[in-house]
């Protein structure tokens, strides 16, 4: 396409091109707004709309061009788009950009800078530099917002010259220039913020106006150098009441009244502005009265120091000036000037009469300050005790100034610089330039010192005692004055206030400093006096009493975790605050050192006490309480305050319990699950078990710490109090009871013993707690038990089972029973022997038979003295039978043993057996007739004649044996009736007495008993009747 396009053409299309785009502006309107023109130039075929693109601020801004095809129809010539910019001083770029269809806007086709226009400054501060007055000044901007600036253009005049420089390094909008001159006035000062831009190699610039009012400053001029004085003693001259006239040409200046000069620092929200001098447009001389804070702050301070004081000296000077506001002005005295030989017009109130004083002349010398200061003069201020002041000034070519001396006093004189000149308010030098005498109501002059002690030192005897030292000074003074204030009284509020003294300045002219509070602080300056004149302060000395340290320092356990550390201080003491510190082995560092674990407020009370917690369980801590001072630095005290105490264990937890053969494993926890006890306090673990029954209830064993499983026998079948303890040098901590009940354990040993046919005997032995046994013995053929048997029960270790078949085995199972729990079974087999004869009972089946022959024998013998009574059985009747009922029912019946004997006798007629009873000595009715029968065989009837020769041999002695033997007889029966009054004379004899049961066996009535005659048997049977001849046979 280039090789078909002429060459001339193609340049015709590009300056055809270049000059539609050029027709495209962008400018800055007078109000700050950004103006886009759009020419009819600048129309192009096929576009349907154009629009400007302003970029360079926080977004890009695209803004169309409303109607552009009126610039056709309406033969417009300009179309210009107005847009406000967000910020001022910024550099915009304004392109053109063209839409031909619905894609959007096309690129950029022109673009063109604008650099807006910064807004102006609104209010702006000038102030003296602290540190260099004289030269530096500071400035402070209020800029308006939104505005960007890179440089501040500052204009002033410097006399006549007008001067401006370019500055940047402003810091929020403040900054410091220190290259003025000292006592200048400049003028006119105005600011202009400045903004620049380079486009393609060009610079752009743009600046603001000034709209603020222009302000003025004047600097510090420096103070005059080489300040001398000397007092002369003059001739004494006689009163006089008009003054000679000066030697020299004078002239009279007014004393103006007292007037306050003020330099005004302003802060950041005022403007710097320094309230006027009071100075008289037509004199040279001008009374006022100087205030500055600097300058009388100064002034009022004897010391020759800078004219900048530290803070300290600031609220001195502050406390000074108060004093000095409440000062009256006194009479002016006269002043002399060498040079001008002026003199002061007295004022118009009467003068106070000095005392008598000899005359003397001061005279004060100084050179000009020091060059390129601009100055106008010198003022000169007297002060005499701080009552009256006197203010004289003289030009800037006189540098000399005398005055006489009418009163005595302290009198203080400052010379100051003074620059007036321009348009700005007269400042004065700001740098201290006085000198200091005492002058005696006597004449003599005590000059200031102006030598500080040096060498200054304190040295502290005990806690409440000090004493100062210095060294010897070159300049003569006549005493020195020690001056002592506590720094740390009046820090803490006055409810917590411990100190009661030195809390404010105390002066002294020992070199003894007594009653210190320990734990404090104080601040010494020693002056040299020379009368009422004070030296400049040494050197301040700081001293620093230790405390006291905390007493009784005690430890109260409350948890593994937690104790309670309690103590007290002396009661006269200062300090800050408490602070606890603890010393223990870290486990995660693996080191040892003291750390604060707490701090605590001073307070007033003696006692104080604080709660320890998030400690480890048994394990070594140091606590130490030290207090802290309110100095600077702060004091510590004491690291004797130490206590040491070990914490107590945690309770251990039981986790496992299992009971095998006899012995109980325990295992139990501590702690945190992987916790480490090799560097714990821990010594030993203690298990115990505490029984209910058992003969031996308490059962322990020790275990090291880092064993946490142990094994304890115990006897089975008891309840048992689990306990584990955690054991440390001072204490220990037990887990929770755990409860266990173990089985009883089975019998062992069993074995059975002495077996019969019917019964056995079981013997075991047995382990623990038991309270019973049950056992059981059943056959091993259930078929065979007729009936089941029911579990006997037994408390010892052997039991004879009985109830057993001959030759029959058993299966017996033993079974021990604790708080009632079965126990494991223990079986035996047990077999019964057959059964045998006795031999006790073969003993008793021959008795028996014996017994069987016996009777046959008894038997025989009756049948054969059967014949023999004959006669007798005959005359026996039925109604001879023996009532053995009522023998009962009186009790006469014999003993047991003969009861069935008699029994079978009753079935025979009385009159049989009782006759063969009686044959053989035997009465059956005595208890004791079987005991005390006689050996001897009965008498027969053909053998009586025999037996009655030999019974009365010599003289009836075997007849008298008997009847011994009869004494006995009838003792045991009752013979109530014949004791009866009634009967006793009745009696044949008075020792054979008739039994009272004769009566029931006669049939006699028991009321005839007590009434008849009953003694002898043949009466007795004549009351029943038997009167008859067979009965009188029978007898």
């Amino acid at each position: 396409m280039r090789d078909s396009m002429p060459p001339p053409l193609l340049i015709t299309l590009l300056c055809l091109q270049l000059l539609s785009a050029c027709a495209f502006q962008a400018s800055l309107s007078d109000g700050g707004q950004i103006v886009a023109t759009l020419e009819r130039s600048d129309l192009q075929e096929n576009v349907t709309a154009y629009a400007a693109q302003i970029s360079g601020g926080t977004r890009p801004i695209i803004v169309q061009f409303e109607n552009a095809s009126e610039l056709k129809v309406k033969e417009l010539k300009v179309k210009e788009l107005k847009v406000n910019a967000s910020l001022h001083g910024l550099c915009y770029s304004v392109s053109l950009l063209l839409r031909d269809g619905p894609d959007g806007w096309s690129k950029p086709i022109r673009t063109i800078p604008v650099l807006t226009k910064p807004l102006p400054v609104r209010s702006v501060h000038i102030w003296d530099y602290r540190e260099s007055p004289e030269t530096g000044v500071v400035f402070q901007l209020q800029p308006p917002g939104g505005s960007v600036f890179s440089r501040v253009n500052i204009s002033y005049s410097e006399g006549a010259e007008p001067r401006y420089m370019l500055y940047k390094d402003f810091h929020k909008g403040k900054t410091v220039f220190r290259h003025w001159l000292p006592g200048v006035c400049y003028r006119n000062i105005t600011f202009m913020l400045i903004s620049e831009a380079t486009i393609s190699q060009h610079a752009l610039l743009s600046h603001s106006d000034v709209t603020h009012t222009p302000l003025h400053h004047r600097t510090v001029p420096f103070p005059p150098l080489n300040i001398s004085h000397k007092i002369v003693h003059l001739v004494q001259r006689p009163l006089q009441k008009d003054p000679p006239a000066p030697p020299r040409r004078s002239r009279d200046v007014a004393l103006l009244d007292e007037e306050p000069l003020e330099e005004v620092q302003p802060s950041d929200k005022h403007e710097g502005t320094e309230a006027p001098f009071s100075f008289s447009p037509t004199h040279n001389l001008t009374g006022f009265n100087l205030t500055n804070e600097e300058d009388e702050g100064a002034w009022l301070n004897p010391q020759k120091e800078g004219a900048w004081p530290n803070p300290q000296k600031e609220e001195e000077q502050e406390e000074e000036e108060e004093e000095d506001s409440e000062f009256v002005n006194a009479v002016v005295s006269e002043y002399e000037d060498s040079g001008s030989a002026m003199m002061l017009s007295p004022p118009d109130s009467p003068a106070v009469s000095p005392p008598p004083l000899p005359p003397l002349l001061m005279e004060v010398r100084w050179l000009p300050p020091r060059p390129p200061t601009s100055y106008d003069g010198f003022n000169i201020y007297i002060y005499r005790d701080g009552n009256s002041t006197e203010t004289a000034s003289v030009d800037e070519n006189t540098h000399e100034f005398f005055t006489e001396l009418m009163e005595p006093g302290t009198y203080r004189v400052l010379v100051k610089t003074l620059s007036s000149a321009g348009d700005c308010e007269p400042r004065e030098s700001a740098a201290n330039t006085q000198f200091t005498f005492y002058l005696s109501a006597s004449g003599v002059v005590l000059e200031d010192l102006s030598e500080r002690p040096q060498a200054v030192g304190v040295r502290l005897l005990d806690s409440s005692t000090a004493a100062v030292s210095w060294s010897d000074s070159s300049e003569k003074h006549n005493g020195s004055l020690v001056s002592v204030i506590s720094t740390t009284c009046r820090r803490p509020s006055i409810s917590q206030r411990m100190e009661n003294t030195y809390c404010e300045q105390e002066n002294s002219s020992s070199d003894l400093i007594t009653n210190l509070t320990p734990g404090a602080q104080y601040r010494v300056v020693v002056y040299h006096t020379n009368g009422p004149l004070l030296s400049p302060p040494s050197e301040p000395v700081i001293i620093d009493i230790e405390p006291t340290g905390v007493q009784q320092l005690s430890v109260f356990p409350l948890s593994p975790t937690a104790v309670l550390l309690s103590w007290q201080r002396p009661y006269l003491v200062s300090f800050r605050k408490f602070i606890l510190q603890t010393f223990f082995f870290n486990p995660v560092t693996l080191a040892s050192e003291w750390t604060v674990y707490y701090e605590i407020a001073a307070t007033s009370s003696v006692i104080a006490s604080v709660r320890v917690t998030d400690l480890l369980p048994a394990w070594y801590y140091n606590f130490r309480v030290s207090m802290v001072t309110w100095g600077d630095p702060p004091l510590s005290c004491c690291d004797r305050s130490t206590v040491s105490f070990i914490t107590a264990p945690e309770a251990p937890h039981i986790s496992s319990v299992d009971y095998s053969h006899g012995v109980l494993y325990v295992r139990w926890t501590y702690g945190e699950l992987f916790i480490d006890l090799s560097h714990s306090r821990m010594l030993h673990w203690t298990l115990l078990a505490v029984g209910k029954k058992g003969s031996e209830r308490r059962f322990s064993v020790d275990v090291t710490r880092n064993v946490m499983f142990a094994g304890l026998p115990l006897p089975p079948g008891d309840i048992y109090n689990l306990t584990v303890t955690a054991c440390t040098e001072r204490s220990r901590n037990t887990s929770i009871p755990h409860i266990i009940k173990l089985e009883p354990a089975a019998p062992r040993s069993l074995m059975a013993v002495n077996a019969s046919y019917s019964s056995v005997s079981l013997l075991w032995t047995q382990d623990g707690v038991v309270d019973f046994y049950q056992i059981l013995c059943r056959d091993p053929v259930p078929e065979r038990e007729t009936k089941s048997r029911e579990p006997q029960t037994f408390s010892g270790h052997m039991v004879t089972v009985s109830g057993l078949k001959p030759a029959s085995k058993y299966n017996c199972s033993i079974t021990s029973f604790s708080y009632n729990t079965p126990s494991r079974p223990a079986h035996i087999s047990i077999r019964t022997t057959d059964k045998e004869m006795n031999p006790s009972v073969g003993a008793i089946s021959a008795l028996a038979v014996l017994s069987v022959m016996l009777l046959s024998l008894m038997v025989l013998f009756l049948l054969i003295l059967r014949k023999k009574h004959l006669q007798m059985t005959r005359d026996c009747g039925a109604e001879t039978f023996v009532n053995f009922a009522s023998f009962e029912r009186d009790g006469k019946l014999p003993y047991n043993w003969r009861r069935s004997l008699f029994a079978f006798l009753t079935l025979l007629p009385s009159c049989l057996w009782t006759d063969y009873l009686l044959a053989f000595y035997i009465n059956p009715w005595s208890k004791t007739a079987l005991k005390k029968r006689k050996l001897t065989s009965p008498v027969q009837l053909d053998d009586f004649e025999a037996y009655f020769r030999e019974m009365s041999k010599d003289s009836a002695y075997k007849f008298s044996l008997q009847f011994e033997e009869l004494k006995s007889v009838g003792l045991d029966l009752s013979h109530d009736a014949a004791d009866l009054p009634v009967n006793r004379p009745k009696n044949r004899y008075t020792n054979i007495l008739p039994c009272t049961r004769h009566c029931s066996l006669f049939k006699v009535p028991p009321e005839a008993c007590s009434t008849k005659l009953v003694q002898p048997n043949l009466d007795m049977l004549e009351l029943a009747g038997w009167s008859n001849p067979k009965h009188t046979r029978s007898r």
